[in-house]
């Protein structure tokens, strides 16, 4: 690692001055930030360690559940209230990574790096997630701009998330089995108003919406709805895990689970 001053602020406000800094770095669970600075890929002169501040808890109430940006997967996974609500987004955060990475990482962290590869921000945009920040509040499809790239702007930091609560919803994953990451990841959530269905792990943006399912599902929400719909390989990622093609193949099949297992 390069030489850089550590702070671990005491309150929001502060923690907001210091990372106004071109060359700051925020730091919640530290799960990309750490590695990324031990390979010398990032030398920020400034570390912000936002785990001093009260901004972790959940909260379900008047059919919305609130998420503290710094709560840890493990804690999200493992809420009982959250079960109860969205188990679906329980059962996202239980599947990111290690128990090492789930006992550390935050939701707010994994959000704000906005990884394509990443799980929280299928749910934030299927569920049609408010994301609140130390100076706003942001739907989740203004907030995911690209690939690793958000609309927060320098020193404004997540606070928390507030998600409706569906009808129904469930989040499928094709995982790495190294990483467990998500080669594709697909979340379906059912409300009054109609279907939401977002996907992560292929596109070569990042998160988007895959509408032709959404229009499908909400008139008949079912797997045959979307059977004969072919995803394009168009704008997908090709690696060494899966080319665009397999990644297209695997969204109709993970959607299909996840509207089965919904049902």
């Amino acid at each position: 690692m390069y030489p850089f001053t550590y702070h671990r602020p005491g309150s929001l406000a502060d923690a907001v001055k210091l990372a106004g800094s071109d060359e700051a770095k925020i730091m919640a669970g530290g799960m990309t930030l750490l590695p990324t600075m031990k390979q010398r890929l990032a030398a920020p002169s400034d570390i912000v360690d936002l785990n001093g501040l009260d901004l972790a808890g959940i909260k379900v109430e008047g059919g919305k559940v609130t998420i503290g940006a710094m709560t840890r997967h493990a804690d999200v996974a493992g809420n009982a209230d959250l079960h109860k609500a969205i188990p679906a987004l329980a059962e996202l955060a239980g599947m990111i990574g290690d128990p090492m990475v789930r006992h550390r990482g935050t939701i707010g962290g994994s959000v704000s790096n906005n990884d394509p590869a990443a799980d929280y921000p299928s749910a934030c945009l299927a569920l049609g997630a408010t994301i609140v920040t130390s100076k706003r509040e942001m739907a989740a499809e203004d907030f995911f701009t690209g690939l690793f790239e958000t609309a927060l702007e320098p020193g404004e930091i997540v606070t928390k998330f507030v998600f409706p609560v569906p009808e129904k919803a469930n989040y499928q994953k094709f995982r790495n089995p190294a990483s467990r990451y998500a080669i594709v990841g697909v979340f379906v959530a059912k409300f009054a108003a109609g279907v939401r269905v977002a996907v992560t792990g292929a596109g070569s943006s990042g998160v988007f919406r895959q509408f032709d399912f959404e229009e499908a599902l909400s008139k008949i929400f079912s797997t045959q709805a979307i059977e004969g719909i072919k995803q394009s390989a168009d704008g997908l990622n090709s690696d060494i895990h899966a080319d665009a093609a397999y990644r297209a193949h695997l969204i109709g099949v993970m959607a299909r689970r996840a509207v089965e297992a919904a049902r």
